[in-house]
């Protein structure tokens, strides 16, 4: 994976005066969209997009240094006009681009290179596990996607659920956890735009077929697992859990994220300490 995503940073550091190509990143990187945003992010401390706009802006400066129009180079790196150019350089460098031109100011922002850095200490616990094709049954909605911090539209999906869809749910549910399952797929493309829908379920695991029609059912076909228990304060051990897979698990392991649904669980217990939750992620071993 490290090797996938140090050819992406060659591909865009050929390619930053063109459009960047989301389908050839997805050949490149070999993830789908909503994995790899996560996963670059977490890694990287930023997003693609903030990524190649600070090393336009970079690649930009050293021209101006040399004297290069300010008219070319905005046109060059992609900006719609000079104003907007002019503005996007000011925020990164704190200078106007007339300014670098005239003064020979430098700000850098190096290539980026991935690596793996060995630290001791914390030993992260999980297993693999292959589980038979099940259903989800459940409430959706299309939400907002969001990285960090709590997605209110998910907090208003569970609100919505009645008590009547509550008590249809629990007689569904004959699998494990038999606890509230959160559930998230069918993500909508676009790697440069950091903005987007995914669908999210909340719902339980069963064998049984729906039979409710305020219910809704997905099917998980046969496939492995890495899943990961985490125990601590709620959400903030959880969200660092789902940072250390995606940013020092997959990298290093050997296994690679497939397309089906992402899915978690938490066993509430009235407060926000100690709290025990599972990380299920679908994966298939590195060929």
């Amino acid at each position: 994976m490290l090797q996938k995503f140090n050819h992406l940073m060659d591909y865009i550091e050929a390619h930053l005066t063109e459009d960047i190509s989301g389908k050839e990143i997805s050949k490149i990187v070999g993830l789908s969209d909503y994995h790899f945003k996560r996963m670059f992010s977490y890694m990287a401390g930023m997003s693609l997009n903030e990524y190649i706009k600070n090393r336009r802006l970079s690649a930009a400066n050293i021209e101006l240094i040399n004297g290069a129009k300010v008219t070319d180079i905005a046109y060059k790196y992609r900006y719609q006009s000079i104003e907007g150019f002019s503005r996007a350089f000011r925020e990164w460098s704190g200078f106007l681009p007339s300014e670098v031109t005239k003064n020979k100011i430098q700000k850098s922002f190096p290539k980026f290179s991935f690596y793996i850095d060995i630290r001791g200490g914390i030993s992260m616990e999980f297993k693999i596990e292959k589980k038979e094709k099940f259903h989800i049954v459940g409430v959706s909605k299309r939400v907002p996607i969001q990285f960090e911090g709590e997605n209110q539209a998910i907090i208003e999906l569970a609100k919505s659920i009645t008590e009547q869809q509550r008590n249809e749910m629990h007689q569904l549910a004959d699998l494990y956890p038999h606890y509230v399952l959160n559930v998230s797929y069918d993500f909508d493309d676009g790697y440069l735009e950091e903005k987007g829908h995914l669908t999210h379920m909340i719902g339980f695991a069963t064998t049984k077929e729906n039979t409710f029609a305020d219910l809704e059912q997905i099917t998980i076909e046969e496939s492995l697992w890495a899943i990961f228990p985490n125990q601590g304060q709620f959400p903030a051990t959880l969200q660092e859990t789902t940072a250390k897979i995606y940013s020092e698990w997959l990298p290093s392991s050997d296994y690679e994220i497939t397309d089906l649904p992402g899915i978690s669980f938490t066993k509430h217990n009235g407060t926000s300490e100690n709290v025990y939750s599972e990380i299920w992620m679908p994966v298939k071993e590195k060929k």
